[in-house]
């Protein structure tokens, strides 16, 4: 195959490009730098587990000859974790505002498609933890009506965005009421 013949980022299907999200017709994906958020809550969930089994490693398998077999598993599901994980969850999680209601669909193994019409929201926050900030994210924080599943949530989302999204609904529940 001659270098002219080689398929480009453009040629690849969304399918199959990790820098295209993978949605239904009509949703905006969430930011990319999301990605990054992620990553770093992963990083951060598997250092204990990485620690504990190089402590593993050196005191209960010393001299063993397995020893570091513990450790070297745990760094490698952990990285691929890490690198994999975050982009799966990105590429499958989009968000689209209609004039009555919110949807929010993510996930591919278990996927889940929520709307929230606007009549039973109760409250919006726009929320960012210190990692999003840090990634330049928010989260737009949709309490509804109800006990089960009240809580909604839309993270990676520029935070200006996030702000406009909560307004505009906000704007739409003055509508409903008055």
């Amino acid at each position: 195959m001659t270098e002219a013949t080689l398929p480009t980022d453009s040629d690849l299907p969304a399918t199959l490009d990790p820098r295209r999200a993978v949605l239904p017709p009509g949703l905006e994906p969430v930011e990319p730098s999301y990605r990054w958020a992620l990553r770093l809550r992963l990083m951060l969930g598997w250092l204990p587990l990485l620690i504990g089994a190089l402590v593993l490693d050196s005191v209960a398998l010393e001299g063993a000859p397995l020893r570091g077999l513990a450790s070297g598993v745990v760094a490698l599901v952990g990285l691929a974790a890490v690198v994999i994980g975050p982009q799966r969850i990105w590429r499958r999680l989009g968000y689209a505002l209609g004039e009555r209601e919110l949807r929010i669909v993510r996930g591919w193994l278990f996927h889940v498609d929520t709307i929230v019409p606007f009549v039973r929201v109760q409250h919006l926050d726009v929320a960012r933890a210190p990692l999003d900030k840090l990634v330049g994210t928010a989260s737009l924080i949709i309490h509804t009506a109800g006990t089960h599943n009240s809580v909604v949530t839309l993270p990676g989302l520029a935070p200006p965005r996030a702000i406009e999204l909560r307004d505009r609904i906000r704007a739409q529940i003055k509508t409903d009421w008055q």
